[in-house]
């Protein structure tokens, strides 16, 4: 069976390939300024700027940060719960071996091990992968399904993807012949 990652399509997007946001500073100043924003619209976010990626020696931004599960699963999720969302986000279901000239890795982003985004990953938390070997996760963990609970009762924003594993690519993922998806829909 073929194995996917998916990626949020970006508002605004050049060329077609998925570049990290710290090596679009050069190419694309413009595009780099407005997704750099978005660290800093909570006081904790900015540090994520700093933070290092064990086993792949870099920067959180250095990486393309990818879901890998169907965004489906996400959404289901979240409207289950009664959350107003928007209903046709759009992503990217990127075949695997498109990441295949890549340094890849999954990010174990736990509620036990998580302390906030000033705090270093631990390196158990980061499993180098072997595109060979990779398979989709098919649920949403449950501790991230508490998160929206606790955060939605809260009335407060929150992130789509907290405690959802990220998986890692270091370097450029070609997407011009992608599939294009909605999260609303399983496909």
């Amino acid at each position: 069976m073929k194995q996917y990652v998916y990626h949020m399509v970006p508002n605004d997007m050049e060329g077609d390939k998925l570049i990290p946001l710290n090596s679009l500073k050069n190419p694309y100043p413009q595009l780099y300024e407005i997704y750099i924003k978005k660290y800093f619209d909570h006081p904790e976010r900015s540090k994520l700027l700093n933070r290092q990626v064990p086993k792949l020696n870099c920067l959180w931004n250095d990486v393309l940060h990818f879901l890998p599960l169907h965004p489906h699963y996400v959404y289901q999720e979240i409207t289950a719960l009664g959350i107003k969302t928007k209903e046709k986000q759009h992503f990217y279901k990127i075949p695997i071996q498109n990441l295949k000239n890549n340094q890849n890795a999954i990010y174990f982003y736990s509620k036990e091990k998580y302390k906030g985004p000033a705090e270093p990953i631990e390196e158990d938390q980061i499993k180098i992968v072997d595109l060979e070997d990779y398979k989709e996760l098919t649920r949403v963990p449950s501790a991230t399904s508490e998160y929206y609970r606790d955060e939605s009762r809260k009335g407060k924003r929150f992130g789509l993807f907290h405690y959802v594993p990220h998986f890692f690519s270091l370097g450029e993922v070609e997407i011009g012949n992608v599939e294009i998806i909605t999260w609303n829909e399983l496909k």
